[in-house]
């Protein structure tokens, strides 16, 4: 039976609360503060409404894969809501709450509901789980549990799930089969590499599961790479970092790498020298890595929840389901665009949130873009984009992604972008004042490309002196900067260069603490911004923050071939 036609008890607690109904999916990392349980994401038709000790249905989450280390954060610190009920499958939050209660013993209810029983559950004031069954408003639905037993596992798989190669795999046997049946998966598949998400600071519940890990003696089988961190590693205690914040910091970057984790610490896995070949089954966290391997690289990884991805990393396998599957990677709608003459990079990040915005948890194909010839950093910036309202893991783009003339699913709709629709949300991504305190580049991580264009746009000029310009990158790119000169012109100009953070880490006082309008080229960080934040974002093209840089001033209005299309 597929996942999400029957009643579905996913992670078992008894429970019982008002029902909170979000109308739209929600990213708990970057939407949901970790210390209160308030929805903090600016966009979101919710914002501002406590999800702490409340029945919380969303259709599925979105965004950030770290979302599962933000549950297990309020978790513990007694926040989280009492359940959580989706209608279609999800796996970030269902990740977070099985760790909550199997490792630190803070279970977190979570259901899946067919849609008519959903429907009338969000019309319910409140609800109770006891046992197996959900009760509101005079009916009681009983809940099935993910059937386990019908998971083929090989003799290895077996071998782990029996603790004869410690208890580290043991438990990410043991975690990997119930997320596998809970996906409605036949079994594992073996995966080649890994890329691990969980490494910024955000709450301390990162830290504690990284060690716990550790201890356990859990150690990678497969290559695996790290995200950003929160610090740079090597220079954080000369730039100001209190010692307890950077010292956490660094031991969470130092667990994983203990491990068996490269010490790459970047967002964009994918600029490495080694990236993923087509058809090649990786198992990558970090949902803007994962948009771009499967879209663009043409690879396959399902978007695994921060701590599955560790999993995966030491025992090299994943559940073979979601788009490791060629079945589930076809286009279950398309979505047209028309694109006004004239147009600039800032372009691409917009179009991604929109396909996102249509397409909020099937995967689209964007049409419309044939005759166009986005580079990488275009599509890199729209992946990005899209992952901050869409739950897909992939986007296709005819005629420039390699499975973007994969014919539609049965029955799929039809939706278009419009120039209109561009206008509309280039005012939505403007909201602050003219005035630009911080200009933030780098969000996911720079490719060398973005520097050196960034340094072409500067050439010959300074940045003004009232604010700050900070472009973020990987350790593999500041090598490359350096060696072409990239990063003196910078640095000459008063850019200033953090390798292994990133602006979803950042924090006071290398972001500077009297900043209050922030200008960035990022679609993700102008959807993010305001609420890991606090300050008024500004969106532009590279050129448009570069422009600011330099006067300290946004160019109001629409740009021009916006105002024109």
């Amino acid at each position: 039976m597929k996942p999400g036609t029957e009643p579905t008890l996913l992670v078992p607690r008894d429970a019982k609360g008002e029902v909170l109904t979000c109308s739209e999916g929600l990213s708990f990392w970057g939407g949901v503060d970790p210390d209160t349980g308030v929805i903090i994401d600016a966009h979101h038709p919710d914002h501002g409404a406590s999800l702490a000790g409340r029945i919380v249905l969303m259709p599925t989450s979105r965004g950030s894969c770290s979302g599962s280390g933000v549950l297990l954060q309020l978790a513990r610190s007694g926040w989280a809501p009492a359940a959580l009920v989706s209608r279609e499958q999800e796996d970030i939050l269902t990740l977070g709450a099985i760790i909550s209660a199997r490792l630190f013993d803070r279970p977190v209810g979570v259901l899946r509901l067919p849609a008519e029983d959903y429907d009338a559950l969000s019309r319910a004031g409140e609800a109770e789980i006891r046992g197996h069954t959900l009760h509101f408003a005079g009916r009681r639905i009983e809940l099935s549990r993910p059937q386990g037993g019908e998971l083929h596992l090989s003799p290895r798989d077996r071998e782990l799930l029996e603790g004869r190669e410690g208890p580290a795999r043991q438990l990410a046997m043991e975690v990997l089969s119930l997320m596998a049946a809970a996906q409605g998966a036949k079994g594992l598949i073996d995966v080649s590499r890994a890329h691990i998400d969980g490494c910024i600071l955000a709450h301390d519940a990162n830290l504690d599961f990284a060690e716990k890990m550790d201890e356990l003696g859990a150690k990678t089988v497969i290559p695996t790479t790290i995200n950003a961190i929160s610090v740079d590693r090597e220079n954080w205690q000369s730039q100001g970092v209190p010692d307890g914040f950077g010292g956490k910091a660094s031991r969470l970057a130092d667990a994983y790498v203990n491990m068996g984790a490269r010490p790459t610490f970047t967002c964009a896995p994918y600029l490495l020298d080694d990236v993923p070949e087509e058809d090649e089954a990786i198992g990558w966290s970090e949902s803007n890595a994962v948009i771009y391997a499967n879209s663009v690289l043409g690879a396959r990884t399902q978007k695994h929840p921060d701590y599955l991805d560790l999993f995966v990393a030491i025992t090299g396998r994943a559940p073979n389901t979601g788009v490791y599957l060629a079945e589930n990677r076809k286009p279950v709608c398309e979505i047209r665009a028309t694109i006004p003459d004239g147009f600039d990079d800032a372009l691409w990040p917009m179009l991604g949130w929109l396909a996102g915005a249509r397409s909020p948890s099937g995967i689209p194909v964007l049409t419309g873009l044939e005759h166009l010839s986005p580079t990488t950093d275009d599509l890199k910036a729209l992946c990005a984009a899209f992952g901050t309202t869409s739950a897909a893991p992939m986007v296709h783009v005819r005629g420039h992604t390699p499975e973007g003339d994969l014919p539609l699913s049965a029955g799929s709709e039809m939706f278009e972008i419009t120039p209109n629709d561009l206008k509309q949300l280039w005012h939505e991504f403007n909201a602050g004042d003219d005035g630009i305190d911080l200009v933030a580049i780098g969000s996911p991580h720079a490719s060398l490309g973005e520097t050196r264009r960034f340094a072409e746009l500067l050439a010959g000029r300074h940045c003004h002196s009232g604010l700050k310009t900070i472009v973020t990158v990987g350790r593999n790119t500041l090598v490359g900067m350096r060696a072409e000169g990239i990063f003196d012109s910078l640095q000459a100009a008063g850019v200033q260069v953090f390798p292994d953070l990133c602006w979803c880490s950042i924090t006071e006082p290398v972001f500077p603490e009297d900043a209050s309008v922030i200008m960035t080229n990022s679609g993700k960080y102008a959807h993010y911004g305001k609420g890991l934040t606090g300050r008024n974002m500004r969106f532009g093209s590279l050129e448009g923050c570069a422009q600011a840089a330099v006067t300290g001033r946004a160019k109001p209005g629409l740009p021009a071939w916006l105002a024109a299309g």
